[in-house]
């Protein structure tokens, strides 16, 4: 076996050991009390939102590998598109949320 098949196989066991690291980061986060009123979580949500998708992906890119379930590899393109669109929507969100605290 080849460098890369081994770094494309073992690539998604370590993306889910350093993703339970950042869930427990969020987790943090959220349960944090907020003091402030002006502290603006929905970014920090929605950012929540496109890790548990990232979570999602790479689950089923586990048990594709392992061959427990056969689901076309084209379907990481969808989960892929929501965590951009996510992204990008968190961006403009935090855009609007800084230009209305400015005024």
């Amino acid at each position: 076996m080849s460098l890369g098949l081994s770094i494309a196989e073992a690539a998604p066991w370590y993306n889910l050991g350093l993703v339970v690291i950042s869930v427990f980061l969020f987790i943090k986060l959220f349960t944090t009390p907020v003091r402030d009123k002006r502290v603006y979580l929905m970014p920090w949500k929605l950012l929540f939102f496109a890790l548990l998708v990232f979570i999602v992906e790479e689950v089923i890119t586990v048990l594709r590998q392992m061959e427990v379930i056969n689901i076309p590899k084209h379907i990481n393109g969808f989960f892929e598109i929501i965590i951009i669109c996510t992204f990008i929507y968190t961006l403009l969100l935090q855009k609007e949320h800084m230009k209305m605290t400015r005024a």
